[in-house]
Formats: C-alpha cells, structure tokens, sequence
C-alpha cells in the first residue's frame, strides 16, 4: 500500500488496521480462481500467487488488484488528497528446480519498488522470458 505509514500516523494504528483488513478483503475479492490466494506479507504488503498463469494474464489481474484498492475510496491522508491506493510489482517465471520461491519474490519486490519510484499507484513487472510460453508457471503480484 503506498504511503501506509502516513496513513497510521494520521489515523492511528487502529484505523491503519481496519484499512488494511478493507484492501485485504479487496485483493481477495479480485480474485477469480479457486487456485489463487492473497496474503498478507508483512506491514502494508500483500502477496498474490497465481499458479499457472501466463504474464498478460497476471499483468491483468495486478491491475485489477490495483484498481480494487483504489476504489475502496478510504481517503488518503496525503497533502494531495485522494484515496489510500497500491503499488503493485509482478513476477512470473517457470516453476524450475533452480527457480525458488524466494526468486520469485525477490523479482516481485524488485517490480514492486521500482512502481513506487515511478510515481506509486501504478503496476510494473519483472518477467522472464519463459514465462510467456504457455507453459506450467506461477505469477506472484506483491502489492
């Protein structure tokens, strides 16, 4: 969730975490198969995983899982106003021996900070090249 720690800090921490249970309910609502969950990660971050599923596809659903918190409409305590909104960083590879989960995770951090450099609010990805053959292969979206 982008600017999080504003968002406490105005609010207090009990109102930081009834947010976070409404964007946690929001990410899990977005979602359309039985195979894919969300988890909270730790702080304000979130992991989705999508098994088997290809890079447009997993590009599609980040968006969704963006634009799922930022119609929450939970007002943004920033200068700007606005919404309490997410970055989202995407990664997808092929589940191979030497590919581990925390690759994967480390390619979605990476996607995930550099959507924050970018101006927040916005999807960005890593994705192997393998990842776009249709193939056995996992998505995971750090929001």
């Amino acid at each position: 969730m982008d600017l999080f720690k504003r968002y406490n800090d105005s609010f207090g921490h009990l109102a930081g975490d009834e947010c976070l249970k409404q964007v946690a309910h929001a990410l899990s609502g977005a979602l359309r198969r039985q195979s894919d969950f969300v988890s909270r990660y730790g702080g304000e971050e979130f992991v989705v995983v999508l098994r088997g599923c290809e890079a447009a596809a997993g590009l599609r659903v980040a968006e969704s899982l963006r634009m799922a918190v930022e119609d929450l409409g939970i007002p943004s305590p920033a200068p700007s106003g606005g919404y309490v909104t997410a970055s989202v960083g995407l990664a997808c590879t092929s589940l191979q021996p030497q590919k581990t989960p925390s690759a994967l995770l480390g390619l979605a951090d990476a996607a995930l900070y550099r959507a924050k450099a970018l101006g927040r609010n916005r999807v960005e990805a890593s994705v192997e090249p393998e990842a776009a053959r249709p193939r056995k292969s996992a998505a995971t979206v750090t929001a």
